[in-house]
């Protein structure tokens, strides 16, 4: 079948005759949508990135920013995608258009110069201008401190454009959301070389609301396109959608070949970085039962399907550490795709999400065509990317215990504050009562072939009492945790070093916060 079609800008185009492995940003550029831009086809700088009309978490339609470059243009059959291009609104013959509310910010601010990035900041600030509670959160910023909104009004340029510098004045302790709701996080995936992203952080700062009858933000009140059932192949190759778990796992047992991917952001890189060409990719990322999010009486269940975004908005801090978690997890661009499911079946020793989840004593439940299993995530990992899940098994859910530890941090260890991967992270949950510590549990990333529990850690905490003495022993087993290795993120050394340095840390900051 070769009939598949995308939604861009409004119009239908038939994805035809497109491979399978073409990706979104190769199928839009080939349609003259140059806007879209590749970068560096590995999903680290957002030249690429486009709006899809995803389900949304507190409106039926969340405007989404997605990687072009990473997502297979297959991927979005029967879906609705915006291009830079597509936000702008037509003017009449021989006029030019109407620049969208994010644009003219962009423009009257000095936010683009060569004009490589721009298109795909734009659509990432798109999203966060369509997200719902944005503006709730400055009218109260404007209720807390009207005195600040006045002066920054009376700021105004000739053009009637507010400096977003002395609007931000309102809350000068923030300076990653603005006071108009604004959260820089949302261009945490793009990359620009030329405006030092002042200019591009005022744009952010300076939108307002949406208006009335603006057409994007009224589709947000109506249901996004319905998952469709697709079967695209080309040139030997298939892209496969099922309808159903059922009939996902039935093809995975009957084509032993078959690849399945959720929200593509490992697999594009290998598609796009290492032109692995699979014969039969199978696409998770929409199936209704994975997709869930429950709460039960001891444990919180989380879809293998659910985007990060989704979980992080969903759960509101419900689970602390997972909290911690998302904000440092590669940037908003990917969250927007990326899957619990995904980072775990990649079985990569450097994931963010593993330490997390190993801390937090979670379990998976695998499915295949006969029934499910759980299993603990401290058993799961049993080399280098492998696992205890057969090849026709999939990750049906991640399940987090309840109770959890009342004491957590994730402690990442990077280059870079965001956007990057991990040198070592480790996270911990610590259930502390009297000064004693009753239960330690301790995740590592980045030190070993597969993360990993730090168990001499956790025994040399248990039972002893919260102090420098205990901490200072504890940190030293710490260092001697995992086989670390030198690459060209870290040596291990400096890996083991900080192992300990993180208990530290942890102390410091339980201490401070008591004391405080």
């Amino acid at each position: 079948m070769t009939d598949a079609t995308i939604t861009v800008n409004g119009h239908e185009a038939p994805i035809a005759p497109a491979a399978a492995h073409t990706t979104a940003l190769d199928f839009l550029r080939e349609r003259g949508l140059t806007g879209t831009k590749e970068g560096c086809a590995e999903g680290e700088c957002g030249a690429c990135a486009v709006l899809v009309a995803r389900p949304g978490v507190h409106r039926p339609t969340d405007w989404v920013a997605v990687n072009a470059c990473l997502v297979p243009v297959a991927a979005l059959d029967g879906q609705e995608v915006v291009t830079a291009e597509g936000l702008a609104t037509p003017g009449a013959p021989g006029t030019p258009p109407t620049l969208h509310p994010v644009q003219e910010e962009m423009a009257v601010r000095g936010g683009s110069q060569c004009g490589y990035c721009t298109p795909g900041f734009i659509c990432s600030m798109a999203s966060e201008y369509y997200r719902p509670g944005r503006c709730a959160h400055d009218a109260t910023a404007r209720s807390g401190d009207t005195a600040a909104y006045d002066d920054a009004a009376a700021s105004d340029d000739a053009s009637g454009h507010q400096h977003a510098a002395d609007r931000h004045a309102a809350d000068p302790h923030d300076p990653e959301h603005g006071p108009n709701g604004f959260d820089l996080h949302a261009l945490s995936g793009n990359l620009c070389r030329c405006t030092g992203y002042r200019p591009i952080r005022d744009a952010a700062f300076a939108v307002g609301e949406p208006a009335e009858d603006d057409p994007f933000a009224l589709r947000r009140d109506q249901a996004p396109p319905e998952p469709v059932r697709t079967h695209y192949t080309r040139d030997g190759a298939t892209f496969l959608r099922p309808g159903t778990l059922a009939e996902a796992l039935r093809i995975l047992r009957e084509r032993p070949d078959a690849v399945p991917v959720a929200g593509s952001t490992d697999f594009g890189v290998e598609v796009n970085i290492r032109s692995r060409r699979e014969r039969c990719v199978i696409a998770l990322d929409r199936l209704p039962e994975l997709r869930e999010l429950r709460r039960e009486s001891d444990h919180v269940e989380i879809g293998a399907a659910v985007t990060l975004t989704e979980i992080e908005r969903r759960l509101d801090g419900e689970v602390p550490l997972l909290a911690q978690l998302f904000p440092q997890f590669a940037s908003r661009l990917i969250r927007n795709s990326a899957t619990l499911g995904g980072n775990l079946g990649t079985g990569s020793p450097i994931g963010d999400g593993p330490p997390v989840l190993l801390a937090l004593e979670a379990s998976l439940v695998l499915a295949d065509a006969d029934g499910e299993r759980v299993v603990p995530l401290a058993e799961y990992f049993t080399g280098y990317r492998q696992s205890v899940r057969r090849p026709d098994e999939l990750i049906r859910a991640v399940r987090v215990p309840l109770p959890q530890a009342p004491v957590t941090a994730f402690h990442k260890i990077a280059k870079r504050r965001f956007d990057d991967i991990s040198s070592v992270a480790v996270a911990f949950a610590l259930d502390i009562e009297g000064d004693v510590v009753r239960k330690a549990r301790i995740g590592l990333g980045g030190v070993a072939a597969t993360p990993l529990r730090a168990l001499a850690t956790e025994a040399a905490l248990e039972g002893r009492p919260w102090t420098p003495e205990t901490v200072e022993a504890a940190a030293r087993e710490l260092r001697g945790e995992g086989t670390p290795m030198d690459d060209h993120r870290a040596s291990a050394l400096y890996r083991s070093a900080m192992l300990g340095q993180s208990l530290l840390k942890l102390y410091a900051q339980t201490t401070e916060a008591v004391s405080s």
